[in-house]
């Protein structure tokens, strides 16, 4: 467990089992097991850039889940999502700001012009590199939109 993000993670097992928190313990473990298998399946141990990225996918489910049963008018179940993503924040960096984001946007946009990207290329390169700025810190998702919304205008 070289990892400090793997670490952390485990240090937050060990508390929720000290305090009883079993729904917190059930989604750390979850996430702990997510990272585990990682590692087996690559045969690697994970950086946090990795677990990072697990940590991600992980809220990324949880958001899609939540909207699914809040659809399907399962209040309790889109509940019981939400406070297991709460738990998965924590372990997320501090989220960009709005002027962040947009200044980003701005600046990849430039640099991809500037390099002479044109075309429906210019959404990839510009993404690469928000993700590369960005990444961890924003809803790729969102920031995805908001690119393609600046690119139209």
């Amino acid at each position: 467990m070289s990892s400090s993000l793997k670490i952390a993670i485990s240090n937050a097992v060990k508390e929720a089992m000290r305090a009883k928190q079993t729904a917190r313990l059930g989604t750390l473990r979850f996430l702990q097991a997510a990272i585990k298998q990682k590692e087996i399946d690559d045969r690697v141990e994970l950086n946090d850039d990795q677990v990072l990225a697990i940590v991600e996918k992980q809220v990324k489910q949880r958001k899609e889940s939540i909207t699914a049963f809040e659809n399907a008018g399962r209040t309790e179940t889109a509940e019981a999502e939400k406070a297991e993503l709460a738990v998965l924040k924590e372990f997320l960096p501090e989220q960009a700001s709005e002027q962040e984001v947009d200044e980003a946007v701005d600046a990849a946009l430039t640099q991809v012009t500037s390099d002479g990207v044109t075309g429906p290329a210019v959404m990839g390169k510009a993404m690469a590199i928000l993700k590369e700025k960005l990444g961890g810190r924003t809803d790729m998702g969102e920031l995805s939109k908001r690119l393609k919304d600046r690119l139209k205008s």
